[in-house]
């Protein structure tokens, strides 16, 4: 029987663990201090390992704030992160906005009232996918201002807001000092890409905002992200794709072994690359989840066993906080996204999705990581720096991606374990590590080893006191090899590492956790009509395929075409689009008027041709009517117009319609290739092809624009082009409609509705409104929109967001995804030859019981009829384990465990299900222990099947929230075939408990 070599480590494993998450919700924090070294951050004089969560307060609402972080909270999260958006705080220059989903202080609150951290990245500049990257657009129109750079009027600007924030905080006594969540603050965000385009007052721009943000006094650390050249006090956090941590199998720190760059080679690319340390700090913020996606785009996947060998990695090669872009990523509501083209939804495949719920099996699967990555902090942080080990040659092909930045490196490191000691003296002890010797593809792999640093310490550390007998160490073993199982001994144990995973061992002598064996839940998240009335079980299943539209009763007013109010002006000569709008509506109405002469009209005809109109340069989308009719659009990002257009002999009017869709683009596009060496002689040829056409993330934001550039003219004409660019134009802000607020519940009657028939055309530019009654229940609410063309949406005034019913191409979406190699956003795409998206959340907290207004803006055709309202229900859950899987986390904190009465190999493996808050479990649809075959909607029973099976999980089960099923012989009363390795199966069925009484059960 095995047993813990030391009880001493799992009492104070259990000791930290209580007192990490017995903070007082109340009261927040007793005032503690902030600090840091060059390992990690020191809490309140104690080193820490930190997992942190991105959760955008404006992406959700106040409402759903406390079940997101609860959920982040119970996902294994220290700390919560968040931008600030200057644009929503500041959207007229000196009005403040701190009130509904930009109540930052509130969610700052609700934040400690969790005994969670707060990372607050004040920026003010945040990406984020966000409209114009977080800035203002007032604040292009301040004369002589340039942006991120030593410009006085924006420097000027900038300290005013960051001020105002770092204020607002301490006046609400919200950073650690005083008893607050705020432990780190962020001053800028990614410059550090962009900082050579500003030449010499970039650096000296970066110099500014660090000292400007030191001299505020806010009392805890500043860091500055994707920054290498930041001040000393600042901390240069990473931000960027894990994968720049996780897939260089040595780095110049971490290995011992430096690595050489040849003198005058283009290698700076390189060095960011190999340099996973980032010299002096191991903060980590980096974007690991799937990807924003654009209007007709498909949509990205991440699969779970990546995300967590890439946040093990992290933590194995000496990160120590690392943060989740996104861990809820959210709606961008309004008018709120970036661009051009981002879509409303920013679920970015995060582990808890657009409407709130927990996207299984990922989060599952993460919190057991971040369990298990806890059950190690002890060591990580009594480490003043970890030892890597050289295991094996390194001969294999590699192919890394980070980001759009495509690697091939020549080497093999198969296997890799990181043995985390205390930082006093430390004794090395050399172990073996014998692998499976095997031939693939002409190289052998054998004979690999491990340098193992004990430490018996008898001093005070930065974690704990240690007595003279206790000691610390932690394991992580990693198998980079993307195909092939690897099996080793290590201490006298055999480990078998599937392909690219991490086993972690807090012990170093039992796995508690392998990166590639997901043993979480999997939810199957249906999208179901929305039902008023309160049914049983099988009627639900009887009608949930039923049509159930908004209304049968919809009303409509069109939109006029052109000018409409007074408020229009001329002017000679284009104007560009921002100038006019300054972002007030994504709408700008152009207007100038042709004559055509009867000699004119004799050229067309007689050389049968037609006028063109030519515009050198357009963004984002154009309509183009003639006397009010529409006869033609363009959409696209700066590309050039050649429409046709027929003119009547006489006056016409030419009308312009500019639009955009989210602001504000910037490309970056960069070709290098260089080479790297390491000293050994073995060659890593690192291509670097950069394709960044990374909307908001650039320089120079402030003088991409919107509307046209270049001339506009009407070419084929008699007597020559015709250059309306000088030409006097008549302009009109935005929509009749969109400004006399018909969409609200106060104004709407000022519009002349009119009954819309069932059988009437589609038309362009109209308005539609219709009445509905908010669905029973607590299941989040979206409105299906597949029916419309493009527009805008709003529910009860609140606005929803933009719609465009764009289809993603056929191709581009594997059948499956394999999870082995590196992670590019375009490897497991899904959603191919449908729509973007056609599904819009509409909270619940913006309903009211009965007769709430759905208003609707449509540009170019659709059927209001259609439209639905739908329920975002996780409907399904299915597990799968087998008996040989590792025990629950939590049973490494069982007394029995730590006092040695007996060992974590005596503990068995348990099915743990959950349906969400306000559901229960009504039935089992499948169970079966034994040899299961099939998945997930799919299970059958094998030829060893337990008869018990259905009745031992349905006992556990039904009628619960959640339940855990033993998987074990004993579990289930015998053994059903012997000499067979076990697996139970299981499917389930969850249901509201609004929508069926829990007395049935």
């Amino acid at each position: 029987m095995v047993v813990f070599e030391n009880k001493a480590i799992l009492k104070l494993l259990l000791v930290c663990f209580f007192v990490q998450f017995s903070v007082s919700a109340a009261n927040f924090f007793q005032p503690f201090n902030v600090t840091y070294d060059h390992r990690a951050l020191i809490i309140d004089g104690k080193r820490r390992m930190l997992i942190s969560g991105g959760i955008h307060y404006p992406r959700s609402t106040p409402q759903m704030w406390p079940d997101l972080i609860a959920k982040s909270k119970e996902g294994g999260a220290d700390v919560i992160e968040s931008y600030t958006f200057w644009n929503g705080h500041e959207p007229v220059r000196g009005q403040y906005n701190f009130e509904g989903r930009f109540d930052l202080v509130k969610f700052v609150k609700l934040v400690g009232d969790n005994g969670l951290y707060f990372l607050l990245r004040i920026g003010p500049y945040v990406c984020a996918e966000w409209n114009f990257g977080g800035f203002p657009v007032w604040l292009r129109d301040i004369p002589g201002i340039e942006f991120r750079t030593d410009n006085e009027p924006f420097k000027r600007e900038m300290q005013r807001f960051v001020t105002k924030i770092v204020d607002l905080m301490r006046e609400e006594k919200l950073f650690s000092w005083q008893g607050g969540p705020i432990i780190l603050l962020q001053i800028e965000n990614e410059y550090g890409n962009m900082e050579g385009s500003y030449g010499q007052k970039g650096k000296e721009y970066v110099r500014w905002a660090a000292n400007m943000a030191l001299g505020l006094g806010a009392g805890v650390p500043w860091v500055m992200c994707k920054q290498t050249d930041a001040p000393g006090d600042i901390i240069p956090a990473i931000i960027t794709t894990v994968m720049v941590i996780n897939q260089i199998p040595l780095t110049n720190q971490q290995s011992g072994q430096k690595i050489g760059m040849d003198e005058g080679e283009h290698v700076e690319e390189a060095k960011e690359i190999l340099s996973s340390t980032y010299e002096g700090h191991v903060f980590g913020l980096p974007k690991i989840e799937g990807k924003y996606t654009s209007w007709g785009g498909r949509l990205p996947h991440r699969p779970v066993e990546d995300l967590a060998f890439a946040v093990a990695r992290f933590f194995q090669r000496g990160g120590s906080l690392m943060n989740y872009y996104m861990y809820f990523g959210g709606t961008n509501f309004g008018r709120t996204s970036g661009g051009p083209f981002y879509i409303t939804s920013y679920d970015y495949d995060a582990p808890i999705d657009e409407y709130g719920l927990r996207s299984e099996p990922k989060w599952g699967h993460l919190k057991d990581l971040h369990a298990a990555i806890k059950l190690c902090e002890r060591a990580l942080v009594a480490a003043d720096s970890p030892q890597y080990m050289k295991l094996g040659p390194r001969q294999e092909l590699l192919q890394l991606a980070i980001s759009s930045v495509l690697i091939g490196v020549r080497l093999r490191c198969l296997l890799e374990v990181v043995i985390r000691s205390s930082f006093a003296t430390s004794i090395p002890v050399q172990y073996d590590l014998v692998k499976e010797v095997r031939k693939e593809n002409g190289y052998v792999s054998n004979n690999m080893q491990a340098h193992v640093y004990w430490e018996n310490t008898q001093s005070t550390v930065l974690n704990t006191t240690l007595s003279e007998s206790q000691s610390a160490c932690s394991a992580f073993l990693a198998n980079i090899d993307e195909h092939n199982t690897a099996t080793v001994t290590f201490r006298g144990k055999s480990y078998s590492l599937p392909p690219w995973s991490v086993s972690i061992l807090p012990d170093c002598s039992n796995v508690a956790f392998n990166t590639a064996k997901v043993g979480a839940q999997t939810s199957v998240k249906l999208v179901e009509n929305a039902l008023s009335p309160k049914i049983s079980a099988p009627e639900l299943v009887m009608t949930k395929n039923e049509v159930s539209s908004v209304s049968e009763s919809w009303m409509s007013v069109e939109e006029p075409i052109g000018i409409w109010s007074e408020s229009n002006f001329t002017v000679q000569g284009l104007l560009e689009h921002l100038k006019v709008t300054k972002d007030e509506s994504d709408y700008l109405w152009h207007m100038t008027r042709i004559y055509v002469s009867d000699d004119d009209v004799a050229f067309w005809e007689e050389n049968k041709v037609s006028p063109t109109l030519v515009i050198d340069s357009m963004r984002d989308v154009l309509r183009i009517f003639i006397n009010g009719e529409l006869i033609g659009s363009v959409s696209g990002h700066w590309v050039k117009v050649l429409q046709p257009v027929q003119f009547q002999q006489g006056y016409s009017d030419l009308m312009l319609l500019s639009q955009t869709v989210g602001l504000q683009p910037n490309g970056l596009t960069l070709l290098g290739c260089t080479k790297a060496y390491f000293k050994s002689g073995v060659q890593i040829n690192v291509v670097v092809n950069l394709q960044l056409l990374i909307w908001n993330y650039g320089a120079f934001l402030e003088k991409d624009g919107a509307g046209f550039r270049g001339q506009i003219k009407l070419t084929g004409f008699k007597n020559g082009d015709i250059d309306l660019s000088k030409a006097s134009w008549s302009y009109q802000v935005g929509l009749k409609g969109e400004f006399q607020k018909i969409f609200t519940i106060e104004e709407n009657e000022k519009a002349g509705w009119t009954n819309l028939k069932l059988d009437a055309t589609p038309s362009t530019f109209t308005w539609y409104k219709a009445y509905f009654d908010s669905p029973d229940g607590s299941e989040p609410i979206a409105i299906d929109l597949g029916s419309m063309g493009k527009g805008q949406a709003w529910v009860n005034g609140h606005h929803i967001g933009r719609y465009w019913n764009l289809t993603a191409p056929k191709d581009g979406c594997p059948d499956s995804c394999d999870y082995r190699g590196a992670y590019g956003s375009n490897k497991c795409m899904t959603n191919c030859g449908k729509p973007t998206q056609t599904w819009y959340h509409v909270p619940r907290s913006w309903l009211q019981a009965s007769n709430n207004l759905l208003v609707i803006f449509e540009e170019i055709g659709g059927n209001p009829f259609e439209i639905s309202v739908k329920l975002r229900v996780p409907r399904i859950l299915c597990a799968q384990m087998s008996e040989s899987y590792y025990p629950p986390l939590r049973e490494w904190l069982h007394l029995d465990l730590i006092d040695g009465k007996v060992s974590i190999s005596d503990m068995k493996p348990q099915i743990h299900l959950q349906c969400e808050d306000g559901q229960i479990i009504p039935s089992i649809e499948f169970a079966s222990y034994g040899t299961p075959h099939g998945s997930c909607q799919n299970f059958s029973s094998g030829n060893c099947h337990s008869p018990n099976s259905l009745s031992v999980v349905s006992e556990a089960c039904v009628g619960r929230n959640s339940c855990s099923v033993e998987v074990s012989n004993s579990g289930f009363g015998s053994d059903p075939c012997r000499g067979v390795l076990k697996t139970l199966a299981v499917e389930a069925r969850c249901v509201s408990t609004s929508t069926i009484g829990v007395s049935q059960f």
